[in-house]
């Protein structure tokens, strides 16, 4: 069963303004069948996948573009990156948007290549696996904590309950895993894992030992939803903090680890400046450390952890969903003040707390460490890390198991998870 995506809007707006567009992702988030889904008439397809064609293309690039001239869609590029001069030759030639789909999923080794040389022609498009929402069925725009635009998803949304939610966090957000709900999960993403590894990670020079870094990886996992600490996940993998600074930047490259950065400027003082990370797919991250399902993982204590990160993996695809770039951001400052999500969008900071509780208290009282910046944003000279001058404290949330959009007090909402 084909689930439609939400991104197929931001992928056509792309092919219709660039020569070439590149689609890049983890590895089976469904970056050749969404292409193939609105592949037109006359579009050669072919995949670098093929020995045969990645030969041809790494010998002789010219004559493989004569074979499979534009409109072409060329999976898994970053075989042959040897293309890439021949693609601009092309590009430069046509002038026609849309003459080149590319796919890649080792982000790591390609980008620089596609960046250099078809720098100004290439639109590139970030995917990641299914939202709930197109799980659900529905196409949401980018996440926002406007109450009206949230009341108007109620409408269409389906609620979960708690343990909906965790057997959908166990599960993941592969699309092969809702296309036949027989696959046996552990199966599956020990291939993933064992894929990963061998095609995308074993010729880097940068990981000579291929156990030592599944090992770094499964202590990335336990640490989702946390701060990262180069010195203490090196001291638990046997490696070097510059090795395991480098070994993350792969998984982040890769596309498995986003990190999410601390929100800072010159009027919150003490504010802690390592990033915090989260597993993309959720149902990766909870094989990795060993759970054997959703009804377990929620009565771990790693429950919190988890329901945090598929929430910030939601409010994420969002945005990656409708071709922008997240505006994400977290606070936390020495006394250990927190809060989870920092929405920062014209001029406006919409503050999210993340709970697992249907009707948490207190959730809010950490907002108040804002409440500086009110008083500032009508001064000179306040100067953010996103590069405004000014900020105002708009409309708070407070994502939990809540059957519904309920106010928390005058300026925040309790909003239900399941309407991410």
């Amino acid at each position: 069963m084909l689930i439609p995506r939400t991104i197929e809007e931001t992928v056509r707006n792309i092919s219709s303004t660039f020569p070439v567009l590149l689609l890049t992702g983890p590895r089976q988030v469904g970056k050749t069948t969404l292409l193939e889904s609105i592949l037109e008439p006359g579009r050669k397809k072919v995949s670098l996948d093929n020995m045969t064609a990645r030969s041809l293309a790494k010998e002789d690039p010219e004559l493989f573009l004569q074979r499979y001239a534009p409109p072409v869609m060329i999976d898994e590029i970053q075989y042959a990156p040897e293309l890439l001069p021949y693609i601009k030759i092309l590009v430069d030639e046509r002038k026609q948007c849309g003459d080149f789909w590319l796919t890649g999923s080792q982000m790591f080794r390609m980008m620089k290549d596609v960046s250099e040389t078809l720098a100004g022609r290439v639109g590139i498009i970030p995917m990641q696996g299914l939202s709930n929402s197109e799980i659900q069925g529905n196409h949401f725009h980018a996440f926002s904590v406007n109450p009206s635009e949230l009341m108007d998803r109620m409408a269409v949304a389906s609620p979960m309950g708690l343990m909906d939610i965790f057997d959908r966090i166990y599960r993941g957000s592969m699309p092969r895993l809702y296309e036949i709900d027989s696959i046996n999960t552990d199966i599956y993403f020990e291939s993933y894992i064992d894929t990963y590894l061998s095609r995308d990670i074993r010729d880097l020079r940068q990981v000579g030992d291929l156990t030592a870094f599944l090992k770094f990886i499964k202590i990335i996992a336990a640490r989702t939803a946390t701060n990262v600490n180069y010195e203490a996940i090196a001291g638990e993998a046997g490696i070097s903090a510059p090795t395991a600074k480098q070994w993350l930047s792969i998984l982040v490259s890769s596309g498995l680890v986003i990190l999410i950065e601390p929100y800072s400027n010159n009027v919150l003082k003490r504010v802690v400046k390592a990033p915090r990370m989260y597993f993309m797919d959720t149902g990766l991250c909870a094989h990795l450390m060993g759970w054997s399902s959703g009804t377990v993982l929620e009565g771990s204590a790693m429950s919190g952890a988890f329901f945090e990160t598929w929430v910030v993996g939601e409010i994420y695809k969002s945005y990656l969903n409708t071709g922008k770039r997240p505006p994400m951001y977290f606070y936390r400052d020495s006394n250990k003040k927190e809060i989870d999500i920092i929405l920062y969008q014209d001029g406006i900071l919409n503050p999210i707390e993340v709970k697992k509780n249907s009707a948490p208290k207190d959730a809010v009282r950490n907002f108040s460490v804002l409440k500086p910046l009110e008083k500032a944003s009508n001064e000179e000279n306040v100067f953010l890390n996103t590069g405004q001058l000014k900020a105002e404290v708009g409309t708070g949330a407070v994502i939990c198991m809540a059957k519904d959009i309920l106010p928390v007090d005058r300026k925040n909402w309790y909003i239900p998870a399941w309407l991410i």
